[in-house]
C-alpha cells in the first residue's frame, strides 16, 4: 500500500512573503520614532525567523522599552501590510500543485496567528494551507522544534515523513531537532553560507524546484 504523501512544513516571511522590506521598513520606523540609533539591517535581518519580542530585547534597555517598541513595530506593519507584501515568484502555482498531490500542509511562523492568516488571505494562499502554526500557538518557538512537533501533531504526521522549507538557520535548527526533513529556501534573506551552517538536509535555488524534490521523497519510501 502505498504511503501517504509526505507532509509539507512552510516558513512564511522570507520563504512563501517576499516581506522583508515590509519587516525592515517596521525596524527602521520603530527604533526612528522611539529616539534610538538603527542598527544595521544585518542585525535585525539575523534574528529573523524568532519572534518579535526575542528580537527587540537584544536592543531595547528595558523590557518596558520592549514592549512599546513592539507596540509601534505591530503598528506600523498593520498599516502597511497589504501595500508591501508579495508573495515570492512561484509561490502560488507550487503550493497549489502540491496541494492537488494530497499532501497535507502548514504554515510555521513565528509571526502572530493573526497577522500570519491576513498574510496567506493576501497572497491567495490560505485554501493551500491546512494548519497555521503561529507565535500564539506554542509556548517555545523557533529555533525550538516545539512548532515543528505542533505541526506535525495537528496534521496527524511523523517527523520521517514531514518536509519542512524555510529561509532562516532557526528554520532549520527546529526542523532537524524535530527529526523532519529540513530544507533551506535560498531565495530568503540569508546567504547560502549561513544557511549551509545551519545543516540543512537540502538546498533549493527556487521553490519550483519542491515538487520535484517531494516526488523522489515520496517514491523513495514507495519502493
Amino acid at each position: 500500500m502505498p504511503h501517504r504523501p509526505y507532509t509539507l512544513l512552510f516558513d512564511l516571511d522570507g520563504t512563501l512573503a517576499d516581506s522583508i522590506a515590509l519587516l525592515l521598513a517596521s525596524f527602521h520606523h520603530t527604533f526612528e520614532a522611539h529616539g534610538s540609533i538603527v542598527p544595521p539591517d544585518a542585525e535585525w535581518i539575523a534574528g529573523i525567523g524568532t519572534p518579535l519580542i526575542m528580537q527587540m530585547r537584544q536592543f531595547a534597555k528595558t523590557e518596558d522599552e520592549a514592549q512599546r517598541m513592539i507596540l509601534t513595530y505591530r503598528a506600523f506593519q498593520r498599516v502597511h501590510h497589504d501595500e508591501m507584501l508579495r508573495e515570492f515568484e512561484g509561490v502560488g502555482e507550487t503550493l497549489a500543485l502540491l496541494k492537488s498531490r494530497g499532501h497535507p500542509t502548514a504554515l510555521v511562523t513565528s509571526k502572530g496567528n493573526d497577522l500570519a492568516h491576513r498574510a496567506l488571505a493576501w497572497m491567495h494562499l490560505t485554501e493551500y494551507i491546512d494548519v497555521i502554526v503561529g507565535m500564539d500557538s506554542t509556548e517555545r518557538h523557533k529555533p525550538d522544534p516545539a512548532p515543528v512537533l505542533y505541526a506535525l501533531a495537528a496534521l496527524h504526521a511523523t517527523p520521517d515523513s514531514a518536509l519542512f522549507l524555510g529561509d532562516s538557520p532557526h528554520d532549520i535548527a527546529a526542523g532537524n531537532a524535530a527529526g523532519v526533513t529540513s530544507v533551506a529556501a535560498l531565495w530568503g534573506p540569508f546567504p547560502r553560507t549561513v544557511l549551509t551552517a545551519a545543516s540543512p538536509t537540502y538546498l533549493l535555488e527556487h521553490i519550483r524546484e519542491l515538487p520535484a524534490l517531494v516526488g523522489r521523497l515520496d517514491a523513495s519510501r514507495n519502493s
